[in-house]
């Protein structure tokens, strides 16, 4: 498909390059891909894209026209052209479609390699109920919004749709609050305009960093702050000193489960005072391919790779999932709410990450690995999607489905 519309363009003409540049851009939105890649080589720079998690070639370009693409990419995203040795981040400007991007370059042995996160259209992904979560859980998070004090952590690894849900939960409480309360933002880079919302962006080579802006916005009178990322102790200690001075305060943080963010915060320097009395909770989050209408319903053993379920549904192809057997993908999380005593005492006393998943599912949090098994025994998703994305064990460092 790329291929074949990419070959309808002249190479000969001046515009050849953002022509290209162009037609694989609206491709990726058409086809809902999530990043495209463009990696130069010695012999062509090669393109592809990401579909449902999966990374998948499309096409190729002269490799001569490497530096011309990377250098086009950079004007688009207001970047510097000349420099070519440093990684650079932007924004993708795009009058033309509904598209908001960003654009990360990188030096590599044959020249820069980009990457171009596709986000979703304005009109997908607006609010918690589209995302896809459970009743239950949406209704908890819902309720965790209309709280006037406090962090809520949305984590997971890279991938899994962590900045789409903290959106979502923005837009949310935008709407439960109105003009009624100052909501703001601290991004690196801004990755989606948010009506009515005062959106900042982080400039590190100016010294504008996470903890010099969340600082200095905490003297602009806000009521909730969305920070994009914990990435070091300065900025988590800063989240925390945040909310318990009165402030809501979303973020997101890099953990495979919910209680591992919580013991990764406490190895940071977090007091556990500190997570006790500020967490509201956190949001663990993973997307897993759905199976396409072609998957096929079998009781083989070998198929249900030790999960404890009588029957699967898998793979098998077709033209409508272009033959990998699933279409889209599903969101699945755990969310744990440090509102348990027995969970509050084990944060206090530094309990590892077993013990806090042990006493968080007792309490009523479902993990991710049993949605998962829920998602199996329904038909949603297939034991090899689970093990893909999981692995053999789950986020508290268990054996999952055996």
């Amino acid at each position: 498909m790329v291929a074949a519309r990419l070959s309808l363009l002249d190479v000969a003409q001046p515009t050849y390059v953002g022509d290209v540049i162009s037609a694989i851009l609206q491709l990726a939105c058409d086809a809902r891909a999530s990043d495209v890649h463009f990696t130069p080589t010695e012999s062509a720079l090669i393109v592809a894209w990401r579909v449902d998690g999966v990374l998948q070639p499309i096409a190729t370009v002269p490799q001569r026209l490497s530096a011309n693409v990377a250098a086009r990419l950079k004007v688009l995203a207001d970047l510097l052209t000349y420099r070519t040795d440093v990684p650079q981040e932007g924004r993708l400007r795009d009058d033309t479609h509904d598209m908001e991007m960003r654009l990360s370059t990188f030096p590599t042995l044959y020249g820069e390699k980009s990457v171009v996160r596709v986000f979703a259209g304005s009109g997908r992904f607006q609010w918690p109920s589209d995302l896809g979560l459970p009743a239950d859980l949406q209704q908890r998070l819902l309720e965790l919004l209309l709280e006037t004090a406090g962090t809520l952590i949305i984590t997971g690894p890279a991938g899994s749709g962590k900045t789409t849900t903290a959106y979502a939960c923005l837009r949310e409480l935008q709407r439960q609050v109105g003009s009624g309360k100052s909501v703001v933002t601290l991004e690196d880079p801004i990755e989606s305009v948010l009506g009515g919302i005062s959106q900042s962006q982080v400039n590190r080579a100016a010294g504008f960093d996470y903890v010099l802006g969340l600082r200095s916005l905490l003297r602009q009178d806000p009521d909730a702050i969305l920070v994009g990322e914990i990435r070091d102790r300065e900025t988590a200690e800063t989240v925390f000193q945040a909310c318990l001075t009165g402030h809501l305060v979303l973020t997101t943080f890099h953990a495979g489960s919910a209680a591992e963010a919580i013991c990764r915060l406490g190895d940071m320097g977090i007091e556990p005072y500190q997570l006790r009395a500020g967490l509201l909770g956190i949001l663990c989050q993973r997307l897993f391919r759905e199976l396409c209408d072609c998957a096929q319903w079998t009781d083989d053993e070998v198929h249900r790779l030790g999960y404890p379920v009588q029957r699967v549904r898998i793979p098998i192809g077709c033209a409508g999932c272009n033959s990998t057997g699933y279409r889209g993908r599903l969101l699945l999380a755990e969310l744990l709410v440090p509102n348990d005593p027995a969970v509050g005492r084990a944060i206090v006393t530094r309990a590892d990450t077993s013990e806090l998943n042990a006493l968080a599912t007792a309490a009523g949090m479902l993990s991710i690995s049993q949605r998962a098994i829920q998602a199996i025994e329904a038909g949603r998703t297939s034991p090899s999607e689970v093990r893909r994305v999981l692995g053999f064990r789950d986020g508290s460092g268990h054996g999952i489905g055996v």
